[in-house]
């Protein structure tokens, strides 16, 4: 009973914005709604309240406030041939990869009841910007949304807050570079008066916070773990997740080849803990209960770990799996169970006590996106546009697989009943 308390106070925090979607994993940052009467059956033609194309490009997951839905997207102007060559002579990469010549950072506004467009704004326009991955997009972090106040990230191109009622940008801040080799991928965090994000390049590896009223730079810590001779394999896209550990806010941050905590006041660091296999280019984000954290270590010799944090100093590692890691997708906690999906379509049920596997099952399809947990199901979401969901049980079951038109990279939103969906086309409700 211990071990799924801190869930429990998550799922309050969450009944607490009933209506809101605040940020890339709901309001606990795992992943967790307490949404009803969710819809069971849809496609294009039955079951979609709305459907609205969005311009321009981007993975970013949508955040709700009120009646409110905003979302990040990138509008693309491609660099010519010979730009594109003289640039990528600096790529110290193999993976295919997207180069333009500029690009509109935007931030766009629907209501939610009619779907309708209510803002298209610019925040940042970038000449010349790194070349992403294939599968990456220019908007692929999660913006984050308080009371007035929208806050969007595009890593290396810059972060900006937004003013929600006046429509103003009330700071923006591009004094941050790294080389991200693969495009922007981290979602910040908000502790406090604090903008938390990663900044783990090719080039240079930290963890930095903004003050969230300015946009200036409070604090920035250099990861201090030893770190791979090959560039490609210092580089990260993860999110950090907030976690209460023995009484005390810790901010824990997954990087390459190690993962960390710091006290989120100061960026000072409290301890790291080596994932003892190679472990790069995670585009995931941890989830605790109140015993132990688990996450994937990603692209390289991919593991799933659990660290037990009660009543240690440093973190030490309970178990390891290393069958059917996820390289994308963040994890989701029911209970004492574990569910994760790799990219090639496995779901994965563990006991979150002994890492035990319950099951392993193919959904089918491919998988970036992180799935989520809603009134006793989870929902997976592919690549190539299909939803699977399975009860949050020890026996594998599928309850429904819908498809929409168009990939889904985002993760899916539930809030009051209804499905928020993010294709590479358009965002859809499902439901009431």
């Amino acid at each position: 009973m211990m071990r799924v308390s801190l869930l429990f106070s998550l799922l309050l925090v969450t009944v607490g914005h009933a209506e809101n979607w605040t940020e890339w994993r709901g309001a606990s940052g795992q992943g967790i709604s307490m949404a009803k009467g969710l819809p069971e059956t849809w496609s294009e033609t039955s079951g979609v309240t709305w459907k609205t194309e969005l311009p321009g490009r981007g993975h970013s997951t949508p955040v709700i406030w009120g009646d409110r839905i905003w979302l990040t997207t990138a509008i693309e102007k491609a660099a010519s041939a010979e730009s594109a060559e003289r640039r990528l002579k600096s790529n110290t990469g193999d993976q295919p990869v997207t180069v333009l010549e500029s690009v509109s950072l935007r931030a766009v506004c629907l209501d939610k009841t009619s779907g309708k467009i209510l803002h298209d704004l610019e925040l940042l326009n970038v000449k010349e910007p790194q070349w992403v991955h294939q599968l990456n997009s220019y908007a692929s972090p999660s913006p984050i949304i308080e009371e007035g106040r929208l806050y969007a990230h595009f890593g290396s191109f810059g972060t900006v807050c937004l003013d929600t009622d006046s429509l103003k940008v009330i700071w923006q801040n591009q004094d941050v570079h790294i080389m991200h080799e693969n495009g922007p991928g981290s979602t910040p965090v908000l502790w406090e008066n604090l903008l938390i994000i990663h900044f783990d390049g090719s080039d240079q590896q930290f963890i930095a916070a903004f003050d969230k009223t300015s946009g200036k730079l409070v604090w920035k810590t250099a990861r201090s773990g030893e770190m791979r001779e090959n560039p490609q394999q210092r580089k990260a896209y993860g999110t950090p997740l907030m976690v209460t550990m023995n009484g005390k806010a810790v901010v824990v941050s997954p990087a390459a080849d190690w993962i960390y905590g710091y006290e989120p006041a100061t960026g000072k660091e409290l301890w790291k803990v080596p994932y003892g296999e190679l472990g790069f280019s995670m585009s995931v984000r941890p989830v605790a209960d109140d015993h132990q954290i688990y996450f994937s270590t990603c692209f390289g010799k991919s593991q799933v770990m659990a660290l037990k944090y009660v009543g240690v100093t440093t973190p030490e590692i309970a178990w390891r799996n290393n069958k059917n890691a996820p390289k994308m997708c963040s994890p989701v906690l029911a209970g004492d169970l574990l569910f994760y999906v790799d990219d090639g379509g496995i779901v994965s049920c563990v006991d979150t006590q002994t890492g035990e596997a319950l099951f392993r099952e193919r959904l089918g399809g491919k998988f970036s996106a992180s799935p989520i947990l809603a009134d006793g199901k989870l929902y997976f979401s592919s690549r190539e546009g299909v939803v699977t969901a399975i009860p949050a049980t020890r026996e594998f079951k599928v309850l429904s697989q819908n498809s929409l038109e168009g990939g889904l990279m985002a993760s899916p939103v539930a809030v009051d009943g209804a499905l928020y969906l993010r294709t590479d086309k358009a965002l859809y409700r499902l439901g009431k």
